[in-house]
């Protein structure tokens, strides 16, 4: 087999068959890496970025969106207070207070949820800080509808989830599919989305939010989500196909070139017998041959000397037959 392998034609075969093999190894890398989700690293989520530059509204927010601490500027619409129950703060359980922020620079006009802290009586909270502000906070997304509903109470409305979709319904105003919990609320902003809170023009930098001295409302704080690789099992059973293709490309060669040498040893053993089988015929021709030459010059020493031979006699010699 080695020396059929060692021929121009198979060696150019297998070239190709290993050419063919490494495209299909490198696609199966290609789904497997496709395969593995990996959420952004701790220095891209802590690092502030402008929400309008960050997430659309109207848009289904995915892994690597959510999580992300942006920074904000705009105002808080008045009268969309509404009180999302229950919440924890430690091991104490009390309501989340949210108002729609009317961000400057969306699309469309659109407000977004924001949490500017917790109260264990939705009695005891601050109103919306007003005017001009810049808000920094974690984006995350939005949490589902819950059979309850929301309620309507002597304080306002109290939502079990923070659903963008019943918020939109409450407030009649677009929205984007998340929420954002406040970290910073600074007065001041230049409408413009810095990086930073605080760094417009009017921005006085003076705290008015959860965190300001004397206020109801105790921060509410959110850190970053864990780190979790998610993997897609239907790009990692692409892979392992891409990965059998490669051994199939291979076995393809290695199953031809044992065909060849297969019919290179049958033709050789048919010529082997053909061979023999000639030997045997030729020989037994010639003994024929032979055999009837022998015969023909028995006859003609019969018919010139007038004699019959016999089998087992032999012809009488010339001076047998002189007279004397």
């Amino acid at each position: 087999m080695l020396k059929t392998a060692l021929r121009p034609i198979w060696i150019a075969g297998l070239i190709l068959a290993l050419v063919v093999s490494g495209v299909f190894v490198l696609l199966g890398k290609w789904q497997m890496d496709n395969a593995a989700s990996a959420p952004p690293p701790l220095t891209q989520t802590e690092t502030p970025v402008p929400l309008t530059a960050h997430f659309r509204p109207g848009a289904a927010m995915f892994g690597t969106e959510a999580d992300q601490v942006v920074t904000m500027t705009g105002r808080f619409v008045p009268g969309t207070d509404v009180f999302v129950h229950p919440r924890l703060l430690g091991e104490r359980e009390g309501y989340w207070a949210v108002t729609a922020f009317a961000v400057d620079g969306a699309p469309a006009g659109e407000v977004i949820p924001v949490v500017r802290g917790w109260t264990e009586d939705p009695a005891r909270t601050d109103p919306a800080p007003e005017g001009q502000l810049s808000v920094k906070g974690r984006l995350l997304p939005a949490e589902g509808p819950q059979p309850q509903g929301m309620e309507r109470t002597g304080h306002g409305y109290v939502l079990a989830n923070l659903s963008s979709a019943e918020l939109i319904n409450l407030w009649d105003m677009p929205s984007y599919a998340g929420f954002v919990v406040a970290s910073d609320v600074l007065a001041g902003g230049s409408g413009d989305d810095p990086a930073e809170p605080g760094a417009g023009a009017d921005a006085d930098g003076r705290e008015v939010g959860a965190r300001a001295a004397g206020g109801e409302l105790e921060p509410v704080t959110v850190g970053p989500q864990p780190q979790e690789t998610t993997y897609n099992w239907m790009n990692i059973f692409y892979a392992i196909e891409w990965v059998v293709f490669a051994g199939f490309a291979l076995y393809l060669w290695w199953r031809f070139l044992r065909d060849d040498v297969n019919r290179e040893r049958e033709e050789e053993a048919l010529d082997r017998r053909w061979a023999e089988e000639w030997r045997a015929r030729e020989l037994e021709r010639r003994r024929a041959e032979a055999r009837e030459a022998k015969r023909r010059a028995t006859e003609e020493y019969e018919r010139f000397h007038g004699v019959s031979a016999s089998p087992t006699q032999s012809p009488p010699s010339p001076q047998s037959q002189e007279k004397p």
